[in-house]
């Protein structure tokens, strides 16, 4: 499916209810020229664990969505096969932003590095992915 503009990989991307209900997670940004895609959510209280500090699987789970839109808006149909993430520093501000940018894109597998960042430039977390191209 081809997407021409923001609002349409908003719309599509709506349906992914986990993300948009459960994180409160928002498309920011799609360059169609590179690929690259920014999502973003704001942190409360019930993103933290017993000990005051964010879960790791928000930042697991807001670094999937990034790559989820990076891997399949104007892609081949694509499903996440391998990811691993790397927690570098506690989320320091109120709000976590993941961009991701394609590595390689290739005819079966792609592969992604995801970075999670705070609005304050703290740089929380690093996810790289490979991708299966689920049209074959």
């Amino acid at each position: 499916m081809e997407l021409h503009n923001i609002e349409e990989i908003r719309d599509y991307f709506a349906g992914d209810e986990f993300a948009v209900k459960c994180l409160g997670a928002t498309i920011d940004d799609f360059d169609f020229e590179t690929g690259i895609a920014t999502v973003s959510m704001t942190l409360d209280d019930r993103h933290h664990n017993a000990q005051g500090f964010v879960m790791g699987g928000v930042f697991f789970s807001l670094a999937d969505y990034a790559l989820a839109v990076s891997s399949n808006v104007n892609q081949p149909p694509s499903a996440s096969v391998n990811s691993s993430i790397a927690h570098m520093d506690r989320a320091k501000g109120d709000k976590l932003i993941a961009v991701a940018k394609p590595n390689r894109l290739g005819k079966s597998l792609a592969f992604f590095t995801i970075d999670v960042y705070d609005e304050l430039g703290t740089h929380t977390a690093r996810m790289t992915s490979t991708v299966m191209r689920t049209d074959h």
